[in-house]
């Protein structure tokens, strides 16, 4: 007949209900993690989607400087605040709470950085990065006088 230990079963099950996970406690220093990020490719450019959902596009900051893309958010706490005290609405949990955060990435050579464009739709925002034309090699015949 097997057993099981009750000591390793009992909290598998029940440590989410009972016990909280430190990174969960509210704080100060609120910000443990960054949004996640996919960045893409095809011929002509990169894009890079970053997963911050309930964010405003005025919320986000997207600079270049030499050859790193920045980008930023700064999200204004103190709306969202009064809307949940007026609707006596609080979180139990709240995991995708993005309200400070920065991401920085190392652009390629080859980007056309006066051309990158950005939009914010369904909680995501998309970072166009197109690559610059590539100067085709030329090929011709000198004629020898």
């Amino acid at each position: 007949m097997r057993t099981i230990n009750k000591d390793i079963w009992f909290p598998a099950i029940f440590e989410d209900l009972f016990l909280e996970n430190k990174i969960d406690i509210p704080t100060k220093f609120k910000t443990f993690s960054a949004p996640a990020v996919n960045i893409r490719q095809n011929l002509t450019s990169f894009v890079i989607e970053l997963a911050a959902p309930g964010l405003k596009k005025d919320n986000f900051s997207i600079e270049i400087e030499e050859d790193t893309l920045k980008i930023s958010a700064k999200k204004v706490i103190q709306a969202e605040e009064e809307e949940d005290k007026v609707n006596d609405f609080h979180y139990q949990k709240r995991e995708f709470d993005y309200n400070d955060f920065t991401r920085s990435f190392k652009l390629p050579e080859n980007i056309n950085s006066e051309d990158i464009e950005a939009s914010y739709i369904d909680g995501i925002l998309k970072v166009s990065l197109p690559k610059l034309e590539e100067k085709k090699a030329l090929k011709r015949m000198v004629e020898i006088s």
